[in-house]
């Protein structure tokens, strides 16, 4: 579990292609290496990935077809910058919200502008998600823990102060970014209650894996 409190911004130190899934290699930034642990989990961009091995300036973790499948882990390039959470403790200061690092789907940067000091932005998400964004609500991009300021339709607003934008990788995003979110850990399982005998049914409980990935595609925590 992590709070999606940005703790530093790293960067792609490499890639290596391993039987049809990856190995990558993270520079940790402010995260000093020595501090972590091998199995330990670390969310990267928002993707729970377990630590594999530990190297000078950062660690390595293991990606699954699975992730692959269901992120934009596989397009990430050396050098590009990420955010980067160590899992939370049970003495952490939940200054975000509950954040499992289970990325739920892609959405795309729509709209980028100032907004006094800080900076709006509108995001698309997959439509399949749009239920689960509510005003006031609590969203993860990019395993940021951000509150949504109005919503339309698929698309949601966030306001992003200069410390936030200077932390994380936000400060880059452009209109046609494409980013990872997770929605709400208690909307999810509320969703998964309100159907009550007909969870059991694969026809009622079906989820269109192209618009909204199931919980579960990080490496690290359970799976």
């Amino acid at each position: 579990m992590f709070t999606g409190i940005i703790q530093s911004v790293g960067h792609i130190a490499g890639r290596d292609l391993r039987a049809g899934d990856l190995r990558l290699s993270v520079a940790s930034g402010s995260l000093e290496p020595q501090d972590l642990q091998l199995g330990e989990s670390i969310a990267v961009n928002g993707v729970c990935l377990t630590v594999t091995e530990l190297t000078v300036n950062g660690f390595r973790a293991d990606v699954s077809l699975e992730t692959l499948s269901r992120t934009l882990l596989a397009e990430l390039k050396v050098g590009q910058a990420v955010n980067l959470e160590r899992a939370l403790l049970p003495t952490t200061r939940l200054g975000g919200h509950l954040v499992s690092g289970h990325v739920d789907g892609v959405g795309q940067i729509v709209d980028r502008r100032q907004d006094a000091r800080s900076v709006r932005f509108e995001v698309g998400a997959p439509p399949a998600l749009s239920r689960f964004i509510a005003e006031k609500g609590s969203i993860c991009i990019d395993g940021a823990s951000l509150t949504v300021n109005g919503v339309r339709g698929a698309e949601f607003q966030v306001n992003i102060v200069p410390h936030t934008l200077s932390h994380t990788i936000m400060g880059r995003y452009h209109p046609g970014t494409r980013v990872h979110l997770e929605v709400d850990l208690v909307a999810r399982y509320l969703e998964r209650l309100l159907l009550g005998e007909r969870a059991s049914d694969s026809q009622a409980a079906a989820v269109d894996p192209g618009q909204a990935p199931a919980m579960g595609n990080g490496e690290g925590g359970s799976t």
